[in-house]
């Protein structure tokens, strides 16, 4: 598929055409809309606020359009509703989602807010305001903002939430956007918004938002697994209701009220699953989930969830390994609920979630949900805890916007464990975590003195990795101080941040004799030790910091032998003149290639540019691809599904480049496939007669491996284009006895 096959440009789509009237008719209706389903929470006086911050958008917006042509003023109306409908926020959320464009887009200043609707609605809207600029051009602008809105997200969550839906709507209607702006609005969502829609409780969202990213990153993948779940419907349903059929006979004579039904599961759900356990759309048994809801009352529910499962089990076998039980330890964002998989008819396992009333209103409203039911209940606590670390981690005013977003996401996104202290107390970690999380959880004291542990009574190095379940005893010394490696096994950012923070103290001691060496060498070429000819250095030896550059000098990694070929002006510093350095040849085997460009750079001038094709995913002419401008490296192109991505596009935006393939049948490109299959007499015969023989490919490597009757074999090919290898994939599946071919997505071909 080629870059641009999928770009869906302004011209494609059929233009909003409403005329004057017709557009205030329709204003009118949303906002009607919107106050009716605000209306069970209006109380006096509320209604006359809400109509005040619509008629100040309304006019703010008045002259905007988006870009599919329709008023601007459609966009907040719509991003309001989400927040009532399907967040569950009130009043003020809903005049906060109104003007959270005003002061970043238009006249509307943040006084004017205030001065309207209080300090509380201004605070919000502030958190909202995206940074207009970033003046260090190495920190990602994106990462700056969420850092911005997370800061006010510690103080009112309804921030967030807000934003949510704001990135939901805009998902919704980003067809009308350019292909780049797609991919790395798409990204920034799977990367950051999607998780923390799931950490916040909002499922729903959660799914939404990673099926429409889908739709945009991978959209051949998505329309074949959205064709194939359209295809099967008939045959899923009739499925559910056999399964559902002897569970509804058993609960009914209980005198349970409940609701029984299936659902299917995501398109990005079943496209992780074919790519995790390598297996064909057909292949992947639980394509939906049954889910039983009870009405209950709250002293009642657990009983009762843990009855409907026992019946559920008397009827089918469960899978001893896949239970979940979140009644007994709830997730930290309240998620609550029994699942289990079970043998159902025809020999297909099947998921069953079991919930009451009032936790599958959690599940679906997250957050917003648990004021409603705050009383005698501690999951608002979890929600403060997340909190509270959040705070703590953005307090490290130090961490870079990457590193911070990075650090967020693992600690913070990722899902949880259990482990217990010596005493019982129960903590939760994200997962992947070391006993050394666990130690700095404890406090930074215990952390950076640790040297090992005993997970359930074991010693254990302080790299371990704990599961579900432990109980950990922390071993210290004072001897004992964090060293770099420590960073490579962490995962919590409090964990991180003060190891960091104890390497800078370190750091900054050892740097100390580097900055005495260089101001004596500066004073020996007569040149001053001054601010100017400081930056001078950390530019021309591209260090981060000047806390870098001393310290490289101290520890001899930089001898300043350069310092003869640079010029004293006064007491300045002048830097050598920079030889230009040859440019680098495009990365293609030298015997195919005949020409050195096969790429259209767009926004550049018409000369050839050179660049690199990325090893982590290894683009071929028609893959959908990207240019991304790395520090020292030049232009590198990769696919826009390549594992890097998502976060490449999230993080570093301004460095995306749009690209597309020229065509041109003159260069060959290293690519490889991994082939699984029955372990036969003739298997490499037949495999290397398709590739070489009928379809005159070059192999460059073929190896196989056979074991207890299957093969397993990993081909290296030149190829000319994704046209091509597609059509020797199909050529190949063909023969007898292979089971799956597949292309390989990491860098196992370099």
């Amino acid at each position: 598929m080629s870059a641009n096959t999928n770009t869906t440009l302004d011209t494609d789509l059929p233009k909003y055409a409403l005329n004057e009237e017709q557009e205030k008719k329709e204003i009118l209706r949303k906002y009607r809309a919107l106050l009716r389903l605000l209306h069970p929470k209006l109380k006096r006086g509320d209604k006359e606020i809400v109509r005040t911050a619509f008629e100040m958008a309304a006019e703010a917006h008045k002259t905007m359009r988006r870009k599919s042509g329709e008023p601007y003023i459609f966009h907040p109306l719509a991003v309001a509703t989400i927040c009532v409908e399907e967040i569950g926020l009130g009043v003020r959320s809903t005049i906060c989602s109104l003007m959270h464009d005003t002061v970043e887009d238009t006249d509307i200043t943040l006084e004017d807010v205030e001065r309207e609707f209080g300090t509380e609605i201004a605070r919000i809207v502030d958190g909202l305001t995206k940074i207009s600029s970033v003046i260090d051009t190495n920190i990602s602008q994106q990462a700056e903002n969420f850092k911005k809105i997370l800061l006010t997200l510690t103080d009112d969550p309804r921030v967030i939430l807000i934003k949510l839906a704001d990135r939901l709507h805009n998902m919704r209607t980003l067809d009308y956007m350019k292909r780049e702006k797609q991919l790395k609005i798409a990204s920034e969502t799977v990367w950051v918004y999607a998780p923390l829609a799931h950490r916040m409780g909002l499922y729903n969202i959660k799914t939404e938002l990673e099926d429409l990213a889908m739709k945009y990153m991978e959209p051949e993948a998505y329309k074949e697994i959205a064709r194939k779940l359209s295809e099967t419907k008939r045959e899923r349903t009739r499925y559910i209701n056999e399964f559902i059929k002897p569970l509804k006979e058993k609960l009914n004579k209980t005198g349970i009220a409940f609701e029984i039904f299936g659902r299917p599961k995501s398109i990005h759900s079943i496209w992780n699953k074919i790519k995790k356990k390598n297996v064909s759309f057909e292949e992947v048994y639980d394509l939906f989930a049954i889910r039983i809801i009870i009405d209950s009352q709250p002293e009642k529910e657990k009983e009762e969830c843990w009855k409907v499962y026992s019946f559920i089990t008397d009827e089918y076998n469960p899978s001893p390994e896949r239970l979940r039980d979140w009644l007994s330890n709830p997730k930290s964002n309240g998620y609550e609920a029994l699942h289990t998989t079970v043998m159902g008819p025809q020999g297909k396992w099947v998921e069953v979630q079991i919930r009451s009333k009032r936790m599958n209103e959690i599940a679906e409203k997250g957050l917003a949900a648990h004021y409603k039911y705050k009383e005698g209940s501690n999951n608002e606590d979890r929600f403060d805890k997340w909190f509270s670390q959040i705070r703590d981690a953005i307090s490290n005013q130090d961490t870079d916007g990457i590193d911070f977003l990075q650090d967020f996401k693992v600690s913070f996104l990722a899902e949880e464990i259990y482990v217990y202290t010596p005493k019982g107390e129960v903590k939760m970690l994200p997962t992947g975590s070391t006993a050394l999380d666990f130690a700095f959880s404890i406090h930074t004291a215990v952390g950076s003195k640790c040297i090992g542990a005993k997970v359930n009574h074991k010693l254990v190095p302080i790299s371990h990795k704990l599961r579900s379940g432990d109980q950990i005893e922390i071993i210290t010394s004072n001897k004992q101080k964090p060293n770099e490696d420590w960073l490579g096994f962490v995962v919590t950012a409090k964990a991180r941040s003060k190891i960091k923070d104890s390497l800078k103290e370190e750091k900054r001691k050892i740097a100390e004799d580097g900055k005495y060496i260089l101001q004596k060498k500066l004073e020996g070429m007569g040149a001053g030790f001054n601010q100017h000819n400081i930056d001078e250095l950390v530019s021309y030896y591209k260090v981060l910091s000047q806390l870098d550059l001393f310290y490289d000098i101290a520890v001899k990694t930089n001898d300043l032998k350069d310092l003869k070929s640079f010029h004293v002006l006064g007491d300045k510093l002048e830097m050598p003149r920079i030889v230009k350095i040859p440019e680098i040849k495009t990365e293609t085997d030298n015997k195919h290639s005949k020409k050195d460009s096969e790429l259209i750079i767009f926004g550049e001038s018409s000369d050839k540019i050179k660049y690199t094709l990325a090893k982590c995913c290894n683009p071929i002419p028609g893959d959908s691809v990207f240019g991304f401008v790395s520090t020292g490296k030049g232009l590198s192109i990769h696919r826009t599904n390549c594992p890097n991505a998502a976060q490449m596009m999230a993080n570093y935006g301004h460095r995306i480049v749009k690209t597309k393939w020229a065509k041109n049948k003159e260069i060959s490109f290293l690519t490889g496939l991994k082939i699984i299959g029955l372990d036969d007499v003739g298997v490499v015969n037949k495999i290397s007669n398709v590739i070489s023989g009928e379809m005159k490919i070059n192999i460059s490597a073929l190896t196989i491996e056979s074991m207890e009757g299957l093969f397993e074999g990993t081909i290296k090919i030149f190829v000319h284009d994704k046209e091509e290898l597609d059509n020797l994939v199909n050529q190949l599946k063909k023969l007898n006895g292979i089971q799956s071919v597949k292309r390989f997505d990491t860098d196992e071909i370099a």
